[in-house]
């Protein structure tokens, strides 16, 4: 090949348009989930099954360690079992106020942050003192937890989740009262009795656990609840006691509707 044909091969190749696979050209942008934890193994686990189902790019960080701008994420998730410092009980009260999307796990509703001054009005929950049986909040670990879809109807409780199991609700008054309702069992768990809430709540799971020693059975709607916070939107869920808990289809996969719900 002369000189002269290789100049102009190279120049061709230059100025053709580039080809791009079908693939290439239909993949959106990963949205941006930011998880803010201080127990991380779950958190790493949930956020491999957030990428694989919906192409959420998550960013897992220390409570101490967030973002000066919170905005740019399409939610935060919460995963913090010992306390809440009051800068990052702010930085999220205020993402959330502004349009964001808080979904709360687990322990973020616990005792140790009933000394945080915004955290439980903001969440619109309270944890009374005294006994269990008179309505006082008490947690128990290891518990056997069965989750029961009480929102049949919502899409954080029904967009391709599988439930394995039907479980017997029991709460008189409601006309779920006496059926067998889908859910999902987690062993090894915990569990956490008598949440109150207050304000405006669509509830989206109950629970029922029975107690080893006593025969007791506990059956409460606050296993997952949805609230509004002004342009914002709060989602709790209660089970995540450890990756165990995680590897549930049917739980992991709320928790990725959660994320992505459109009110």
């Amino acid at each position: 090949m002369t000189r002269l044909a290789l100049v102009l091969l190279v120049l061709a190749a230059a100025l053709s348009p580039t080809v791009s696979s079908p693939a290439a050209e239909s993949a959106a942008p990963a949205a941006r989930v930011l998880i803010v934890a201080d127990e991380f193994p779950a958190m790493r686990l949930l956020a491999q099954k957030l990428q694989a189902a919906e192409n959420l790019a998550s960013t897992l960080v220390w409570q101490t360690n967030l973002p000066t701008d919170l905005s740019p994420f399409a939610a935060i998730v919460v995963y913090i079992h010992m306390g809440l410092q009051e800068s990052a009980e702010k930085a999220m009260v205020a993402y959330t106020r502004n349009g964001g999307r808080l979904v709360a796990l687990h322990h973020s509703i616990s005792s140790g942050k009933r000394k945080n001054k915004e955290w439980f009005p903001f969440l619109g929950v309270t944890l009374p003192q005294g006994d269990v049986r008179q309505g006082g909040y008490k947690w128990i670990e290891p518990a056997t937890l069965e989750v029961v879809n009480l929102a049949p109807d919502h899409f954080i409780t029904t967009h391709k989740v599988s439930y394995p199991s039907r479980i017997s609700w029991q709460s008189p008054g409601s006309p779920a009262d006496g059926k067998a309702l889908p859910g999902f069992v987690l062993k090894e768990s915990e569990v956490y009795l008598n949440h109150q809430l207050t304000g405006p709540h669509t509830i989206l799971l109950g629970f029922r656990y029975t107690d080893p020693k006593s025969g007791e059975v506990y059956c409460q709607p606050r296993a997952g609840w949805v609230r509004p916070a002004d342009k914002g939107w709060i989602v709790y869920l209660k089970p995540g006691h450890s990756g165990q808990d995680f590897e549930m289809d049917a739980y992991w996969r709320i928790v990725a509707n959660a994320v992505i719900w459109k009110p």
